[in-house]
């Protein structure tokens, strides 16, 4: 794939998104850094022997005791089905689909809202501005998720970028009229209104499909 190549070799840590252990007490034995995510990861050590990484909640300590299922407190880590979650509460980790395992917020300092309850689906506002409709069947982590000063990350030199696995991006303006739609030219050309290697216009082009299954789930749309 373009601009990937060399980097770091990695551990691939299996991390359990679905949180399926019920009513199985679970002690935080570390909280340890992931190469593959940008929120940091605790591995959890239950009472019949088996151990898991989860996405850290921020706040968690090492020593605090996790739970998870139906009759579960709404306590800072336990997941819990949303029709059990209190109004208000702010929660990470969630599921789209039952047992299908978490999809949203799960990336450093992400969280979402729970609003309200309505019929069979509760209503969550994420932090772009979007609220949308899940089942209250449907299971979420309570907190929010580590690691919030990740945005305000410096890598200091191009070195550090390589170490990661990305190589030099190159502008698609200095490009040939072979290699990109907006190369070409004579000089320093604009390169004509921008849009991808492509072709798909950029800079506020929709691209969502008009008709796309999840939209009647979507109450609000994201704030441009």
């Amino acid at each position: 794939m373009r601009y990937i190549g060399g980097g770091h070799h990695k551990l691939i840590r299996l991390v359990d998104f679905k949180r399926d252990k019920d009513g199985i007490p679970a002690t935080v034995k570390t909280i340890e850094y992931d190469p593959h995510r940008s929120a940091r990861i605790a591995l959890l050590c239950y009472a019949d022997g088996e151990k898991r990484y989860i996405v850290a909640p921020h706040g968690l300590k090492v020593g605090m005791t996790l739970l998870s299922g139906k009759g579960v407190a709404p306590d800072l880590g336990n997941a819990l089905l949303f029709s059990e979650i209190p109004l208000g509460t702010i929660v990470h980790n969630i599921e789209m689909q039952p047992g299908q395992g978490a999809k949203i917020a799960r990336s450093a300092g992400s969280y979402a809202q729970l609003m309200s309850r309505e019929d069979k689906y509760v209503i969550i506002k994420l932090p772009s501005g979007e609220t949308r409709k899940i089942l209250c069947a449907c299971r979420a982590t309570i907190g929010m998720v580590s690691n919030l000063e990740h945005n305000l990350q410096v890598s200091g030199k191009a070195g550090r970028s390589r170490w990661m696995g990305r190589r030099p991006r190159v502008r698609g303006v200095v490009m040939n009229p072979v290699d990109h739609p907006m190369g070409g030219g004579e000089g320093r050309a604009s390169g004509g209104h921008p849009r991808s290697r492509k072709g798909l216009i950029a800079k506020g082009y929709k691209t969502r499909k008009p008709k796309k299954a999840s939209n009647q789930y979507i109450i609000e749309r994201r704030k441009k």
